[in-house]
């Protein structure tokens, strides 16, 4: 039995191979015709304006931040956790809140996508005329991507495009939108502490300066020898500029403090690289097409050949031919 199957495939090997032997001028020319066309199509692509191919180039600059999961005491995440599960993200337990999913769901928000096509005005560039909000949404879906690494904790965002300029212009202003997100929604407490202390800083210095101005103005009044009874203005504007002074070297103070508390901590969000306008194309890959369209071209003659040798073995055979007569004039009967 075993040498009555292994001559049966050997004999069902050899006729294969003698099928593709006796078409094989099919097989050449289709697969020959198969890489020219898939040669001209590339060139072609690549010859086209851009905008006009229908295969341009196209480009995927991208942007990365670090952003830490770890819990800080400078942060506040868990009021958050609730309100991105509404939508579907899971930002983690109590012991491990994830800051990079939530950036994902911010990445992904119809707010966030919204900024990005109006000041992009990508509804007119895209020429969306229906359902322009959603349509629009979803577009920008397609090109924009956010990607988070779990074991480096680095967050990126990419665009493609056909125009690498204006694709790295979108990135940089995805980043930029995020961070402005992350703020307002007065995650890095510690953050939100320096920029209130710089600012009440700045304010009692300027008064510090206000008030000595007008110590000095007093002064050269009593020197001029006005009469007007000064002493009590001069004595209270004494009191206010101790006053300040006071409360400026305690704002420092404080000031100070955080900055060293900040730089024990790790920031939750700091941008590692911005985007920059690509000189390569990311996609698509020309030779690779040319190569699967080629060999497609080739598997088609294959399977050519055989259908071919097949209609020439029924012609061949009296007996199959007379069924195939026999069951047509039966159908033309009925």
């Amino acid at each position: 039995m075993d040498e009555t199957e292994n001559k049966s495939e050997e004999i069902s090997l050899s006729d294969r191979l003698a099928v593709l032997l006796k078409h094989k001028k099919l097989i050449i020319v289709v697969t020959l015709i198969s890489a020219i066309l898939s040669l001209a199509l590339a060139v072609l692509s690549l010859v086209l304006p851009p905008e006009k191919s229908f295969l341009p180039n196209k480009y995927t600059p991208k942007a990365s931040m670090l952003i830490s999961d770890s819990s800080s005491g400078g942060s506040n995440l868990s009021q958050y956790a609730s309100l991105a599960s509404l939508a579907g993200i899971n930002l983690g337990g109590s012991g491990g809140l994830s800051y990079s999913k939530l950036a994902s769901y911010i990445v992904t928000s119809n707010s966030y996508l919204d900024k990005i096509v109006d000041n992009f005005n990508l509804i007119e560039k895209w020429k969306i005329e229906d359902h322009v909000r959603a349509s629009s949404r979803k577009a920008l879906k397609n090109v924009l991507n956010a990607n988070s690494d779990t074991d480096t904790g680095v967050f990126t965002i990419s665009f493609k495009d056909i125009d690498p300029k204006f694709a790295c212009e979108v990135v940089n202003y995805a980043v930029e939108l995020l961070e402005k997100r992350f703020d307002e929604l007065g995650i890095d407490q510690n953050k939100i502490k320096k920029e209130n202390l710089e600012k009440n800083i700045n304010s009692s210095f300027k008064e510090i300066e206000r008030l000595q101005a007008e110590a000095q103005r007093l002064d050269q009044r009593v020197y001029s020898g006005s009469m007007e009874s000064i002493a009590m203005q001069t004595n209270k504007m004494e009191i206010e500029l101790t006053a300040q002074k006071t409360v400026y070297t305690q704002l420092k103070s404080q000031y100070e403090l955080l900055k060293v508390e900040m730089q024990s901590e790790k920031p939750i969000l700091q941008v590692l690289e911005m985007a920059e306008v690509p000189d390569q194309k990311s996609e698509p890959s020309r030779g690779k097409l040319c190569i699967i369209i080629t060999f497609a071209g080739f598997f088609l003659s294959v399977f050519l050949a055989f259908a071919k040798n097949a209609v020439e073995n029924i012609k061949s055979d009296p007996e199959a031919m007379q069924k195939l007569s026999s069951g047509k004039k039966h159908k033309e009967k009925k």
